[in-house]
């Protein structure tokens, strides 16, 4: 048998006249499992800036105001930690899942001997509530994770379509909600009210399942179902937005209207977005200092991945262009907001042409959803980095060659942008069938 526990050191949060006490505050040791919470005082003090969060420990070289060092309450502390894994084992080898009163009185047995600044005090406090976790595991795994902005927006939405998922079924949610039943009354909500496509409703589900197996293996609760729990529903695969070389030459040699020359330098990064294939982000990032003679060397914002990417004959002379203009931060390139970079972009590409109809096909449970789009109005800064990859490609370059200037780490991700250069290159060879005829 294998009891899922969890065992926390840390300071605990007092406030006094609506001020969070930071100095001598009482260490608590949490531990959790099966959904119960107990807290136990470990009868030691110290100052919050003294304490390290990650290794849940008293920092090295520090004492408390009893002048304890360091080594001897992390001594301690680890003793602590021991006595309870002890006892879990103990309920483990006889195969019983223990109550909170049993680790109580068996803590309190096996710490008798133990004299400190206060008598160890076990409370059990009340079971954290789904919102209150939901909002730890979004806090804690941002931290580990190192969540970009929009990582956490995507999780705001997550708690924003619960939310009102909730009202509308005038439920209370809790992770034992959330059997079959309840994840299928959900999806029906995010299909039905939310109105959400059949893909956004599975990426929804996906993050909800991150959430429930944390706090799984957490100990907050033993409700699996999420975890066999796969509905059903169409679903095609998204159509990969990008520019051929020939709408590509007609954007870089397009005549920008007088009333409108702010497009150019929208021009001028979008190009460098096609010939780098960096993201916007890692543009509006670059700096003077990562421009080398012949390559670029960055640290990409969302991945924190160490690229060198050589510098070719178009983005060469876009950055030329700009080399004496002083930008702020000591940026390469005049960034604007994505944001608005993306709504001039749109109005570039009509100028351009760039109007050829596209069909997307989505489904909204089992309904097939056809519209037609100019393609102009589906650019967005993204289309840049989608256009070098699959125009590399259909020039012959080695994908693992194409990734290594991308940061992609595996074939499954370049798959589409493979099967689009392969259909390219196919087109391209019957057009020596015209010198026959």
């Amino acid at each position: 048998m294998n009891i899922k526990r969890n065992i926390i050191f840390s300071p605990e949060c007092r406030k006094k006249d609506g001020v969070t006490i930071v100095e001598n505050v009482p260490i608590r040791m949490r531990v959790i499992f099966g959904g119960k919470r107990i807290d136990f005082s470990t009868g030691y003090r110290i100052d919050v800036a003294k304490w390290d969060a990650d290794k849940q420990r008293v920092k090295n070289g520090c004492t408390n105001k009893l002048k304890q060092s360091s080594a001897e309450i992390n001594a301690d502390l680890l003793n602590l930690y021991t006595i309870v894994q002890n006892i879990f084992k103990e309920f483990e080898v006889a195969e019983t899942m223990p109550t909170p009163g049993q680790i109580k009185s068996a803590f309190s047995e096996r710490t008798k001997a133990h004299t400190s600044e206060e008598k160890p005090t076990e409370t059990v406090e009340a079971k954290p509530s789904f919102w209150e976790l939901y909002d730890e595991f979004v806090k804690e795994n941002g931290r580990l994770n190192n969540w970009t902005h929009a990582t956490h927006q995507k999780f705001k939405t997550v708690k924003n379509h619960l939310t009102d998922f909730q009202t509308n079924n005038n439920v209370e949610l809790s992770f034992e909600f959330f059997s079959e039943d309840g994840l299928n009354d959900y999806v029906d909500f995010l299909r039905e009210v939310a109105d959400l496509r059949n893909l956004t409703v599975g990426k929804q589900i996906s993050f909800l399942k991150w959430y429930l197996r944390w706090a799984a293996k957490k100990g907050y609760h033993s409700n699996l179902a999420f975890d066999s729990f796969k509905p059903k529903m169409k679903n095609t695969q998204k159509k990969v937005i990008f520019l051929t070389t020939d709408e590509l030459t007609r954007i870089r040699t397009l005549s920008i209207p007088q009333s409108k020359q702010y497009l150019e330098r929208v021009r001028d990064i979008f190009l460098f977005l096609c010939f780098s294939g960096l993201r916007y982000s890692d543009v509006a990032n670059l700096k003077r200092s990562d421009i080398k003679p012949d390559h670029m060397e960055i640290t990409t914002m969302k991945t924190a991945d160490s690229l060198s990417i050589e510098l070719n004959a178009q983005t060469k002379v876009i950055l030329e262009k700009y080399a004496d203009i002083q930008f702020k931060n000591d940026r390469v390139l005049p960034i604007i907001t994505n944001q608005k970079f993306n709504t001039y972009l749109k109005e570039l590409a009509q100028i351009a042409g760039i109007d050829e109809p596209v069909r997307e096909t989505y489904y909204k449970g089992n309904e097939r959803i056809d519209i037609v789009t100019p393609k102009y109005a589906l650019l967005g800064s993204h289309t840049g980095r989608r256009t070098f990859i699959c125009n590399a490609l259909a020039l012959g370059i080695p994908p693992q060659v194409v990734m290594k200037w991308t940061g992609h780490s595996d074939y499954k991700a370049m798959k589409p942008y493979i099967d689009i250069a392969d259909n390219i290159k196919a087109a391209a060879m019957t057009r020596f069938d015209n010198l026959l005829q």
